[in-house]
């Protein structure tokens, strides 16, 4: 279990998908190879069989495609939520680019140094980010600097002695079958996990040109992480039973806010909310 719960908190989910280039090259695939062929070849490289076509790949060997957070602030006494995501505008070549979204979210890791929540974050997420980084030739300086001591300052990669980084399938996991899946131990818990899109789907969406997609299916993950997170928070003892009550309550409003300011995909969410609760 956490011991602590920082004034800033950064809930992330991280999207990503085989990566045409990689394959390309590992592979020796013509330049002219279309995607989906290069995909095809890199999930059979990678085993995949008819029950399973599309296997999990080595992380190093995926592109980032998008990644959201719900961002937790507490200053002067106030908590404020806000749902960030990457790319901002699907439409800007430049922020598109995997460099861009890798960048701009380590940069501002190590500007803001947030306490990082994720789910399979410690072996996945950003381990996926670290790797993707130093293949793209990437400087995260602020990202990477560790203190001398564990108890001066935040670590990234250090989860056995700062908590910088939490990751809640450490907390909640144990064995094999004894581990539950997010979608799993969210919607048990009342809250909304996985809605019409899984990750199998992702790279046929970006194959599709359908980046839009894939970034509400992100922003859903983020959510979903946050809540559970505020739900192992409270267990631990973090939250009272009317602090909990008032935490899930911004988080009602940060969706509302959202989609009030265009993101209309979010109506799905708390539709969702809404009926395991009742049904709960």
């Amino acid at each position: 279990m956490f011991k602590t719960v920082k004034n800033r908190v950064w809930a992330f989910d991280a999207e990503w998908i085989p990566d045409p280039v990689a394959g390309r090259l590992l592979y020796d695939l013509p330049d002219e190879a279309p995607d989906s062929d290069v995909l095809g070849h890199m999930w059979r490289e990678g085993g995949a069989t008819d029950e399973d076509p599309t296997p999990y790949l080595k992380t190093v060997v995926c592109r980032i495609v998008s990644v959201a957070a719900v961002d937790r602030l507490v200053s002067d006494g106030n908590t404020k939520l806000h749902l960030l995501s990457l790319p901002r505008d699907l439409n800007d070549p430049e922020q598109v680019l995997e460099r861009s979204v890798i960048s701009t979210f380590l940069d501002k890791i190590g500007q803001y140094k947030p306490q990082l929540v994720g789910f399979n974050s410690a072996s996945a997420d950003l381990k996926a980010f670290i790797q993707r980084a130093i293949v793209l030739g990437i400087q995260a300086k602020g990202f990477c600097t560790r203190p001398n001591k564990p108890w001066e300052g935040d670590d990234y990669f250090d989860s056995r002695n700062s908590e910088a980084s939490i990751d809640i399938k450490d907390v909640v996991g144990g064995w094999g079958k004894a581990t539950p899946s997010l979608n799993e131990i969210a919607t048990l818990s009342g809250i909304p996990g996985k809605i019409d899109v899984d990750g199998a789907n992702v790279a046929f969406l970006w194959l599709d040109g359908r980046l839009d997609d894939i970034v509400a299916y992100n922003e859903f993950d983020a959510l979903t992480t946050y809540l559970v997170w505020l739900r192992v928070a409270h267990f631990g003892g973090h939250f009272t039973d009317q602090e909990y009550e008032v935490e899930q309550q911004l988080v009602r409003e940060l969706i509302s806010s959202e989609i009030e300011n265009g993101k209309m995909h979010l109506k799905k969410y708390l539709e969702e909310w809404d009926r395991l609760k009742a049904r709960i």
